[in-house]
């Protein structure tokens, strides 16, 4: 009796559930990288073009002054030779209205752009505003309680006010949206920050109907507005701004495989919860102490990084520093047309509006901006 044998098969062990995951994921992330060599002369470009928009910035405004005479103040500053005491109505309007202000455009403009680029990452929408995390609105009604109760004498103290109203709204919609058996995911974050947001808008708006001498303190400033800003909001805001793009700077790699979804994001070594909540506190505390210190800029963290995408693709290395030359840019713009486009100055609010919509509507008709 002959016994058959059964051939013999090789069995090669199972893969890990996570390695081909992992190797698509790394597919995806060199495919959506840029070349660097062709971004490479962007940098300089913006260097020189915000370079040069902060000098036309120190040269525009009230006050009539000849160029020559500014160039003078400012030369003689440098050098040292104007102490504060000794200064005319030249030097202050130089040196006490524009700087600041020009100062206070670059920060602000940097914080929102950095913003602008976290958020619509952890949104994983290239239309996402850093304001869906209702931090403009937690801000705002901060500013318009403290002006309540403290009345003119809240000083600067609105830009610490604005910060502490922007932190309490962001830990409320993350312990909010993290709750539950979903856990976080992105949608959860954003409609918690939009219902807090509506919830904050209407009591502050409750309160400055009630109280028109808080709306007459707060109108300005709520409109998004450098004017009348001084040395004092741009040193209260550095803080703030250095620790959110600290912050921010660490971030761009773990953004880049949170864009390809959670699961994908753990097989490249990320921590998707870690990195939300990084991203959250980076972004509330860019985007509070801008909108602290020169009030609710519309367009410019939903406008710019989306821009910047046709430019230099998804890769959030790139888009992030780039973020922080464009949106001081285009703040600075906005802030000189305001002084000159119109009789009596604007606010820069109001012309970031009417440069952002009619750009934005353009950009996302664009086959290349609709397929990111």
């Amino acid at each position: 009796m002959s016994v058959q044998t059964a051939p013999l098969r090789s069995r090669a062990p199972a893969l890990p559930s996570a390695a081909p995951q992992r190797a698509a994921a790394e597919q995806q992330t060199r495919a959506a990288a840029p070349r660097s060599a062709g971004r490479l002369p962007v940098i300089p470009a913006g260097l020189a073009l915000l370079a040069g928009l902060a000098v036309l910035s120190l040269f525009v405004g009230s006050g009539d002054l000849p160029a020559a005479q500014t160039a003078e103040t400012l030369r003689a500053w440098i050098a040292g030779e104007l102490p504060p005491e000794s200064r005319g109505t030249a030097e202050l309007l130089v040196l006490e209205r524009r700087l600041p202000r020009t100062a206070l455009a670059l920060a602000a403009g940097a914080a929102l752009g950095a913003a602008g680029v976290v958020m619509q990452a952890l949104a994983r929408n290239p239309l996402a505003d850093p304001g869906l995390l209702g931090v403009n609105a937690g801000a705002y009604t901060a500013v318009v309680f403290g002006s309540a109760v403290m009345g003119p004498s809240v000083g600067t103290g609105h830009v610490w006010l604005a910060v502490l109203g922007a932190l309490i709204t962001a830990t409320a919609v993350y312990v909010i949206g993290t709750s539950g058996t979903m856990g976080a995911n992105p949608a959860k974050l954003v409609l918690t920050g939009v219902a807090i947001g509506a919830v904050l808008s209407g009591v502050s708006f409750a309160v400055t109907l009630a109280m028109p001498e808080v709306f007459d303190r707060v109108r300005f400033w709520s409109a998004g507005s450098l004017q009348g800003r001084g040395s004092d909001d741009v040193t209260a805001l550095l803080p703030f701004l250095a620790v959110g793009l600290l912050i921010a700077l660490f971030l761009p790699r773990a953004l880049n495989a949170l864009a390809l979804g959670d699961d994908a994001a753990s097989a490249l070594g990320a921590r998707p919860g870690l990195t939300r909540l990084a991203g959250l506190i980076s972004v509330t505390l860019l985007c509070g102490a801008a909108t602290a210190a020169a009030g609710p800029l519309s367009f410019i963290g939903l406008m710019v990084p989306h821009a910047l995408r046709m430019l230099v693709g998804p890769d959030h290395r790139w888009l992030l520093p780039l973020s922080l030359l464009a949106a001081p840019a285009l703040l600075l713009v906005a802030d000189i047309l305001a002084r000159v486009a119109a009789p009596s100055e604007l606010p820069a609010g109001v012309v970031t509006a009417f440069l952002g919509a009619p750009m934005l509507i353009w950009l996302t008709r664009r086959r290349a901006v609709r397929e990111l």
